[in-house]
């Protein structure tokens, strides 16, 4: 294996790492509230079953994962930094909305804080669409989900 494939590779395990080990700090603050907490809250019709989030969320991370992965082997570091920055941002605001619903159990600061999510994640859909398309079309699944879940949110705030 050549020295170019295994930086790679190697960066490529670092952008999982990155997405997963914000994935499991979040798994860290959810677990405290989620079998607690959040099982007296009132939810709507639409609240998908618990078990559900845990594959979605993975395969979102991954999704991420590779995206940003793609973005940094088509132009590097210093040509998309500016893409690579929104999405450190939305990874942070990401694990501030599971703290701020969960471990804080603030639904309607979560609420206000996943509109801010919503934007980065578009910014950061966009930003990467224009270096690599694929990268972009990667992002609109996790898009989509959190604009249900922003949805959600605003739901079990307001029956709550």
């Amino acid at each position: 294996m050549t020295p170019e494939k295994k930086k790679q590779y190697f960066v490529l395990v670092g952008f999982f790492a990155l997405c997963f080990g914000v994935s499991s700090i979040g798994g860290v603050i959810t677990a405290g509230s989620v079998n607690g907490w959040y099982q007296t809250l009132a939810k709507p019709g639409f609240n998908p079953p618990d078990w559900i989030f845990a594959p979605v969320w993975a395969t979102l991370y991954g999704m991420m994962a590779i995206a940003g992965w793609l973005v940094w082997r088509a132009h590097g570091v210093k040509a998309a930094w500016i893409a690579h920055l929104a999405f450190l941002v939305q990874l942070g605001l990401n694990l501030l909305w599971s703290y701020l619903f969960f471990g804080l159990q603030e639904l309607g600061l979560a609420f206000g804080e996943i509109l801010v999510l919503f934007s980065a994640i578009l910014t950061t859909l966009i930003l990467f669409w224009r270096l690599n398309p694929l990268a972009g079309l990667l992002f609109v699944p996790y898009t989509l989900w959190v604009s249900f879940a922003a949805v959600l949110n605003a739901a079990i705030w307001r029956m709550n």
